[in-house]
């Protein structure tokens, strides 16, 4: 089992910056690739980034790259990620997600969730 708990969540202004952070707990954490996903009221859950259990593959949806990066500390259990130049439309609850294959990630094939937090993006 896999605890994940994210922090770092709140209300930025337009073009503002954000970090979002991810402790999992359990077994062991670099056997798995790490995700972010958000929702947006009203609409589905939508894939952000993903990193891969070393940390050394990234991939990115196409509405934040450029803006966002996601890294992980395997030391601490942790993996972030890093919002910039954010827009009122990144405005969602954050979760993160593990699994055991970053390609699992991407279509949302998760082992494990945690219960998100939330950004706002204010204009």
């Amino acid at each position: 089992q896999v605890q994940l708990v994210e922090s770092g969540g709140g209300l930025v202004q337009a073009g503002g910056s954000l970090r979002l952070s991810c402790a999992a707990s359990g077994r062991t954490f670099s056997n798995y690739a790490m995700g972010w996903f958000r929702q947006a009221p009203g609409k589905e859950r939508e894939f952000v980034a993903a990193v891969s259990g070393g940390g050394g593959t990234t991939v990115y949806s196409d509405s934040v790259k450029g803006r966002v990066t996601i890294s992980r500390d395997n030391a601490k259990n942790t993996v972030y990620l890093q919002m910039n130049s954010l827009k009122p439309e990144d405005t969602a609850v954050y979760s993160c997600a593990a699994a055991r294959n970053i390609a699992f990630i991407q279509f949302s094939h998760c082992d494990y969730w945690g219960q998100g937090t939330q950004v706002t993006g204010s204009s």
